[in-house]
């Protein structure tokens, strides 16, 4: 038997082997680490049997795969210290997630957070106990029958769903035992010490809000405890930064519930949002792109046209008028495709690049909102680009590279992914392999590094995301390019080519901040509300030292105001200490002293936000230091 691991070497084994055996064949200290294998692409437990020629790899928590095997086990351990602990709870789901895992659970009496400490004890005490994890298989009837005699109507109705001829996959450890398709650990005690029981949640048994709601505990672990506490600081961290938080602290946003899920946008944050929105345009036009409006109602044969109808209905919002059905939409797409298609088009008007920050809704469930990341409104920086068959490299690259440029002002790293068809699409194969090798050849000229997502692209066409990463580690979906030879064809669009022919135009649906709102939110998190100067909604808070110096500070603001520099004036009767603070509270990137020195000699003593008290200069000097930061777009990053 012929074992091909991962750096592309062959072992050869008279017999079959389990995973286990061949990493300890390896090292006996990977055997020691090791949490799962994979065979020909497939995970699986430790302990299963390898018995023809395979591409085997040996799984360690450095492995994502890895350490979601080590999660889901310790899922399993918090759910057997439950059900010691309160012996009535009823058990639904546990999987591992991007950060941890959660299970689902339905108890009698509520849970707090003090239930969580006697969770985590008992959860050591199962660890210590090493209790060997072992998998059996049962006929479905059989399955039902077990989980109705251990009183887990959840378990009970996920078995109904499987077919008839299923053999039903459980785990047990000690006393416990759960309906689950693996793989685990070996035992309880490889879990170890380094998990930590996060918070509580409240979820709809399968995400349906008519469904009865079940309390969600989530949880983290981890291989090593420098792990799992880098990852409590990196959540402390990000509570301080939540974006909720400081919206409302420093007057950004607001949520109500005349509207859940529908952001308020205040003045300040209007200014923010304003100047990305200069921004963005500053840049698409210098990279030969026409602004266009299109309308944020529309019939809905034009969505049964596009195919989001079949698609999207779900999250779509609808209304009659006149008696005809009509959609408010959900993306910008259709209405860039009436636009292209309002007039004749030739081959010398491609690439056609058209951009619209357009206003799109879309139905969130209500426990799925969350701040601005998550909303049931909000403005995209949709682009359609219309072009050739030979112009499709070009283009992709060139908004990977605007989309590179936007994350790099902003200190973002990101990585790639291409997203391939989805099972839910429209088109030919032909169609989509040739889409699919467009986006792979122009990544690769880019000499981009990526990874497959295999089977995630739109319902349209395949796809290229953006994934960055903020200061603290969290990645983020932001930026996309869709490929897209199926839209054309359904809306029949045209050119005219060099040969007098007609031809079928391809498109390319992309973002770069994908939703503002959301984007916002992001950068709120990412600089915790402390903006780069070319960005904060107040660049220049004017602090007199007492009310005999109003005059001149009026004066000073109306000078910042002229040159264009957003400006506030502090004109409480507050001593200069506590009106300094506040500024540094408010993330104010600079502060203009103005006392009886200041005004006899017509100067500006400046504290900024970025190293503290910077001396006195005159205004014009000020001014124009701060107009070529603002115009440069730096990002004066350190902090006092």
């Amino acid at each position: 038997m012929k074992i091909t691991l991962k750096d592309g070497s062959v072992k050869e084994y008279e017999q079959s082997m389990t995973i286990l055996d061949i990493a300890r064949d390896l090292s006996e200290g990977l055997a020691r680490v090791a949490c799962a294998g994979e065979i020909n692409g497939e995970v699986v437990d430790l302990r299963t049997l390898v018995e023809n020629d395979a591409e085997v790899q040996i799984l360690t928590a450095k492995d994502p795969e890895g350490l979601s095997v080590l999660r889901h086990t310790a899922s399993h351990v918090m759910a057997q210290a439950v059900k010691r602990l309160y012996p009535s709870a009823k058990l639904a789901i546990g999987p591992s997630i991007a950060d941890g895992f959660y299970y689902d659970m339905d108890f009698e009496t509520p849970l707090t957070n003090e239930d969580l400490e006697k969770i985590e004890g008992e959860m050591k005490k199962i660890i210590k106990e090493d209790l060997e994890i072992k998998r059996f298989t049962l006929p479905r009837e059989e399955a039902i029958a077990y989980m109705k005699e251990r009183q887990e109507p959840y378990k009970v109705e996920l078995i109904q769903d499987l077919p008839e001829d299923a053999q039903i996959s459980f785990y047990s450890q000690g006393e416990f035992t759960d309906l689950c398709a693996g793989p685990h650990l070996k035992s309880t005690k490889e879990v170890g010490k380094a998990f930590k029981l996060m918070n509580l949640a409240g979820a709809y048994w399968r995400g349906d809000e008519h469904n009865k709601m079940l309390t969600r505990l989530y949880a983290t672990a981890f291989a090593k405890k420098d792990e799992l506490e880098s990852y409590i600081t990196m959540m402390e961290e990000a509570k301080k930064r939540d974006h909720r938080k400081l919206g409302k602290e420093l007057g950004l946003f607001m949520m109500h519930e005349a509207g859940p899920g529908f952001p308020f946008f205040l003045p300040k944050g209007m200014v923010l949002k304003n100047t990305l929105l200069e921004y963005w345009r500053e840049i698409h036009k210098k990279a030969g792109y026409v602004e266009i409006s299109t309308p944020i109602i529309m019939n809905r044969s034009l969505w049964e046209n596009s195919g989001h109808w079949d698609h999207y209905k779900n999250n779509m919002y609808t209304t009659v008028i006149d008696d005809q059905d009509y959609c408010v939409k959900p993306m910008n797409c259709p209405g860039g495709i009436l636009v292209y298609a309002s007039e004749p088009r030739s081959y010398r008007d491609l690439p056609l690049r058209m951009g619209e920050i357009g206003l799109v809704h879309r139905h969130e469930k209500s426990g799925q909102l969350h701040g601005l990341m998550r909303v049931r409104c909000f403005n995209q920086d949709d682009a359609h680009v219309f072009m050739t068959p030979e112009q499709i490299k070009d283009e992709i690259k060139n908004v990977a590279k605007l989309i590179d440029e936007v994350y790099a002002l902003f200190g973002f790293e990101y990585h790639v992914e291409l997203s391939t068809r989805p099972e839910d699409s429209m088109g030919s194969d032909e169609d989509w392999e040739m889409a699919t090798d467009a986006l792979r050849e122009a990544l690769d000229e880019l000499g981009r590094d990526y990874v497959i997502n295999e089977g995630d692209g739109a319902f349209y066409g395949p796809k290229i995301d953006f994934h960055l990463v903020d200061c603290i580690g969290r990645t983020w979906q932001c930026g996309t390019i869709q490929l897209d030879f199926q839209m054309p064809q359904r809306f029949e669009l045209e050119y005219i080519g060099a040969d007098g022919e007609k031809h079928r135009p391809i498109m390319i649906h992309r973002v770069a901040f994908g939703s503002i709102e959301r984007f916002i939110g992001i950068l709120i998190e990412h600089f915790a509300g402390a903006f780069p100067t070319w960005l904060a909604p107040v660049q220049v808070r004017v602090l007199p030292i007492s009310d005999k110096y109003l005059d001149y500070a009026q004066s000073v603001k109306e000078k910042l105001d002229e040159a264009g520099i957003r400006a506030e004036l502090d004109v409480r009767s507050e001593k200069i200490g506590y009106k300094i603070r506040e500024a540094q509270t408010s993330k104010i990137p600079y502060m203009l002293v103005v006392g009886q020195k200041e005004e006899e000699e017509g100067m500006v003593a400046v504290r900024s936000r970025f190293a503290g008290d910077e001396g006195a200069k005159t205004l014009d000097s000020f001014i124009e230091d701060i107009k070529k930061e603002i115009g440069a777009k730096e990002n004066r990053s350190k902090t006092i």
